[in-house]
């Protein structure tokens, strides 16, 4: 399986026949509408957290993971914006535009970047949960920037040679090679969706069923709503991956479920700014100017609230 090799049915499927356009290209006009209109308030929304988290704000743990899942948001949305655009303007032109096969692979690598780092920041809040005093005495200070940098890496490094071997960045296709590149990016998404969920779950369990309750943070809302969503919304894009790879026929599958898929992905990563700053100015009574930054802070607040103290603020115990 390879996003590429499913392109050619899909877009036979949704080719202009004797002058009148089939029902499923004019399904996956809505869709591309709607993606484009998602993904635009997306980049908006990701575009704030990356100022405020990369140039006003001090950086820690947590906030550093949430700077690059942003910047991956935020590349992922960009490029969705690129193949909607393209989509509506071969719907009423007369001039076909492809979009480069390039497009596709960075927005695949975006997508395995933002849920790398979506894991990782779940994992790391579960070790810090489970072995509070090893955490705290044997953590690296730099652990979070590191991690990052080797997951942005991984992610490079699985996307370019899908793009090689299966015929995204060049014509040539070797169908072993990408068959097997196909098996190993499928089995890396498994791994962090079961990490994710194992972590996450273990995190509820700790907080709700532990025999020494943990108190329930902002932090705690802002990863655990992240996690819900992206299971929610965010899952299906790489389900529809990796059950590809094991469907020998690509016939049962609807036309627009790629589309779909995209949908939902752009909702996953336009609705984390969203949980942000909600969470952040939940219970908070007074407006002041740098609401936007002290909004950001208390989502990352790793202190529980205190009757009417919701403007104090904690950047977490861990400084990087």
């Amino acid at each position: 399986m390879s996003m590429d090799a499913v392109m050619p049915t899909w877009e036979a499927q949704t080719t202009p026949m004797n002058g009148s356009f089939p029902m499923c290209y004019k399904k996956n006009l809505i869709l591309a509408f709607l993606t484009l209109i998602i993904a635009m308030i997306g980049v908006a929304g990701n575009a704030v957290v990356l100022w405020i988290l990369g140039c006003c704000m001090r950086r820690n743990t947590f906030s550093i993971y949430i700077l690059n899942l942003a910047a991956a948001d935020f590349l992922f949305l960009c490029f969705q914006i690129i193949d909607s655009l393209e989509e509506v303007f071969n719907f009423f032109s007369s001039i076909s535009m492809p979009t480069p096969r390039f497009f596709m692979i960075v927005s695949t690598f975006a997508y395995l970047a933002g849920l790398s780092m979506l894991s990782a920041m779940s994992t790391e809040r579960c070790m810090s949960v489970l072995w509070p005093i090893w955490y705290r005495c044997h953590r690296w200070r730099h652990t979070s920037a590191v991690v990052c940098a080797l997951l942005w890496a991984l992610s490079l490094s699985l996307s370019i040679p899908e793009g090689k071997y299966c015929g995204f960045l060049i014509k040539w296709y070797d169908y072993e090679w990408c068959q097997i590149l196909d098996f190993i990016t499928s089995a890396w998404l498994m791994v962090l969706f079961v990490t994710l969920s194992g972590s996450s779950l273990t995190l509820i369990v700790k907080i709700l069923c532990g025999s020494q309750r943990v108190p329930v943070t902002r932090l705690y809302v802002t990863i655990g709503l992240t996690v819900l969503v992206f299971l929610s919304f965010g899952l299906p894009f790489g389900m529809y991956w990796f059950l590809l790879f094991w469907i020998l026929s690509y016939d049962v599958i609807p036309c627009e479920s790629f589309w779909v898929t995209v949908v939902l992905s752009c909702v996953n990563s336009c609705a984390n700014p969203i949980i942000y700053f909600f969470v952040g100015s939940f219970r908070q009574r007074r407006w002041k100017r740098g609401t936007l930054k002290l909004v950001l802070q208390r989502a990352m607040q790793d202190t529980p609230d205190k009757g009417d103290s919701g403007s104090r603020v904690s950047s977490g115990n861990l400084g990087e």
